[in-house]
């Protein structure tokens, strides 16, 4: 315990002792009289309490007013909050373009620049708050790496658009760029998508990256039971806030940290939770990486495997009928972990923020039949969870699939290869392919891109052509809102001379997500002649932020990771 029977704290082992404590710590404490502090918020633990506001997105407007929030919680407790923000790069607007080469990048970044803050400033815990893709992941990574006690908080959904009676996201507003390129719908149509779609503060609203991954926080046991169920411009969630900074208190004086929290069996439930829900592929680039921070090995093949075992039991967009807030209307994470452990298929004996056990927080969850969001697991919407690996000669490393509600779940089909998204997009818009075609986009790895983009503008535009006999493969990633036989994160990627980076037109594929393979029909020795004959490329990228992370950046299929992670530590910086 870090409290004293008086009330007041011992901060002999905190890392804010090296800011606050003796006579040759005076300047630093002169720094905080001026920003108004007493002595005895001084003499308390220090709270970082980190944000991702910004006005890039909806995704994350609403954050300011949930950390100041959270501040509050930490005030209530006992705590000194000391509040701070690091970027979010948006998918949806840098989609399509060169914006989002920066978007995986920034989960280094958000990482990187959360940590350097709690480390240059000495802070004792730390609460993140989130909202937008890669800022998740981002925040909670870097709650393993310092792996001082830590709360995580999801900013929330947007509430659904609202379109001749139906809930239409973002999503819908993708797909129809290619109904009206395809001269099913007309320009008016396109505009009236687009005003409807997104009418509020909050996340996109189904079960794309950034619900997937708080539904992981909860999951994961690094956020409070049900924080993630109520929509960002419902006030209502700042309770959560408040409730996050008193729970964080509580995890100060009890030294429970994040690595006491995410053990391999976590990530266990967590990888259930991706499967269960039909989650965004790219949950099986983040929990790897996450994983990375505490010195588990979690890779790409875990995450299928427990996919391969865990029933799909939730039914939301973009496979299902539901968006986010019908999911927290229903019961949301609890009610969706509550089945789940019934069923066998959680570890209840994890620890989480609350202090309690997983089992222990679901004790007094009571299944609900007046909802049909969420399956019991004996009655599930498919027996195998959402998202498939697949493995064979064409990604010897791995790739993965989003199979929730989809129908086309194989194919064989000649090669159409493109080097880039971007070429592949304006054929899609032109209509300049062939059904039974398989598109295949490369040099878009996290390497090569750089920056690993997602595909969602073409796989959108795709779709919303109606076309279902094709399948398209990338070395780069799918956006949680894809939707159709797009396969992604094939490895080793093309700039690294994977197999993918061999293909050529008119060489056929074959892609079975029941039995799990991918294959590229050609003779190994013919592979070998062109293999020989194949030469590295130079991309545009040869300076600055994007550079810096190609040449650091690992394989997707261990999470794209961009330091030697926990196992290679020799401090960790809660014990400095």
């Amino acid at each position: 315990m870090t409290k004293k029977p008086d009330g007041s704290w011992d901060k002999s082992n905190l890392p804010s002792r090296h800011v606050t404590e003796g006579p040759a710590r005076a300047p630093h404490r002169s720094y905080y009289y001026a920003m108004g502090l007493g002595t005895r918020e001084i003499a308390q633990p220090f709270v970082g309490v980190a944000s991702c506001w910004n006005e890039a997105a909806p995704c994350n407007t609403a954050l300011n007013r949930q950390a100041a929030a959270v501040a509050d919680g930490v005030k209530r407790a006992g705590g000194t909050p000391r509040q701070f923000n690091t970027i979010t790069v948006t998918d949806g607007i840098a989609m399509g373009h060169e914006g989002m080469r920066s978007s995986l990048a920034s989960r280094d970044v958000i990482a990187d620049s959360v940590e350097l803050s709690m480390r240059g400033h000495g802070y004792d815990a730390l609460v993140g708050v989130a909202g937008c893709d890669k800022s998740l992941p981002g925040m909670m990574m870097a709650m393993l790496r310092l792996n001082v006690p830590s709360v995580f908080l999801y900013g929330g959904s947007i509430l659904p658009g609202r379109l001749d009676g139906k809930d239409i996201t973002v999503q819908e507003v993708f797909e129809a760029v290619g109904q009206y390129a395809a001269g099913v719908i007309d320009e008016k149509r396109l505009c009236q998508v687009e005003q409807h779609a997104c009418p509020s503060d909050g996340a996109c609203g189904g079960q794309f990256t950034a619900n997937t991954m708080a539904c992981v926080s909860e999951a994961i046991g690094l956020a409070l039971p049900l924080s993630s169920a109520l929509p960002a411009p419902y006030t209502d969630r700042d309770a959560y806030a408040v409730a996050s900074g008193e729970a964080i208190m509580n995890l100060i004086d009890k030294q429970i940290r994040p690595r006491d929290i995410c053990t391999r069996k976590a990530f266990e439930n967590a990888a259930v939770v991706v499967a269960a829900t039909g989650g965004s592929t790219n949950g099986a680039l983040h929990l790897p990486a996450m994983a990375h921070e505490c010195g588990i090995e979690f890779t790409l093949k875990d995450v299928a495997d427990i996919a391969a075992r865990t029933p799909y039991i939730a039914d939301l967009k973009p496979g299902g009928r539901y968006v986010a807030k019908d999911m927290g209307e229903a019961g949301g994470v609890p009610m969706l972990l509550k089945t789940l452990l019934d069923a066998g298929l959680l570890h209840g004996d994890c620890m989480t923020v609350t202090g309690k056990t997983l089992a222990e927080n679901l004790a007094d969850v009571v299944w609900r039949d007046d909802q049909d969001v969420i399956r019991p697991a004996s009655a599930p919407l498919s027996p195998t969870g959402g998202v498939v690996g697949l493995w064979g000669s064409l990604a010897p490393d791995g790739c993965i699939v989003k199979v929730a509600g989809l129908k086309h779940q194989t194919h064989r089909g000649p090669a159409r290869v493109f080097d880039g998204e971007q070429a592949c997009f304006d054929a899609v818009t032109n209509r300049d392919y062939k059904e039974g075609d398989v598109l295949v986009i490369r040099y878009e790895g996290p390497k090569g891109g750089p920056g690993m983009r997602e595909m969602l503008s073409t796989t959108a535009a795709l779709y919303g052509q109606g076309v279902e006999n094709i399948a398209l493969i990338t070395d780069g990633r799918f956006s949680g809102a894809t939707r159709g036989l797009c396969i992604g994160h094939v490895g080793p990627e093309a700039a690294v001379g994977g197999p993918i980076a061999l293909v050529r037109d008119g060489d056929i594929i074959s892609i079975d997500a029941h039995a799990g393979t991918i294959e590229l029909e050609v003779d190994a020795a013919e592979l070998e002649r062109r293999k020989a004959e194949w030469k590295p490329r130079r991309t545009n990228y040869n300076s600055g932020a994007i550079w810096k992370f190609a040449q650091l950046v690992g394989p997707a299929h261990l999470g794209a990771v961009t330091h030697p992670g926990a196992q290679a530590e020799t401090h960790v910086y809660a014990d400095l």
